[in-house]
């Protein structure tokens, strides 16, 4: 609703002004038939991630996490249930941000060994056991990682501040 007024001749009164405006990013756990973990490699940044990304204006995390697979890795697949959800508070130039990790379930072998990065923020990827992913990830993915891969075998959804 851009407005609302009680006089036609009135400025609209603006409604949300001040409100919060956050930055919403979705990833996708991925596992192959081994356990193993994806992760990739951002040309952009120093540390391994997992698939996914920022959401665009107005785009529901689901969607922005099955986009993401589908532009940078040709992926798709059905985005399945929340496993964790993060606030991270405001750190170096960002503001704060809320962090979605989706269940991206298992692929087979073959779709496995097939996968490449089609898009130049992707350098690399890599199937990789649990335990390797906490020396390849920045300390707070890895954190997040853990609390999704938890959330697996539960129905719970693991909720999450952050403290940068």
């Amino acid at each position: 609703m851009a407005g609302v007024t009680s006089d036609d001749n009135a400025p609209p009164v603006q409604i949300g002004t001040g409100q919060a405006h956050k930055r919403v990013a979705a990833d996708v756990l991925i596992r192959d038939n081994a356990g193993r973990i994806l992760l990739v490699d951002p040309t952009y940044k120093p540390d391994w991630d997992l698939p996914g990304g920022m959401a665009e204006a107005n785009e529901p995390p689901r969607v922005a996490a099955a986009r993401e697979l589908r532009e940078e890795l040709g992926l798709t697949i059905v985005v399945g249930r929340l496993l964790a959800i993060e606030w991270a508070p405001p750190h170096g130039p960002w503001d704060d941000h809320i962090m979605f990790v989706f269940d991206g379930g298992t692929l087979t072998a073959e779709r496995a060994a097939g996968l490449r990065p089609i898009d130049a923020e992707l350098a690399r990827l890599e199937f990789v056991p649990l335990a390797e992913a906490a020396a390849r990830l920045r300390s707070d993915v890895w954190q997040r990682l853990q609390r999704a891969h938890t959330a697996l075998g539960t129905d719970l959804i693991d909720y999450h501040e952050g403290t940068g």
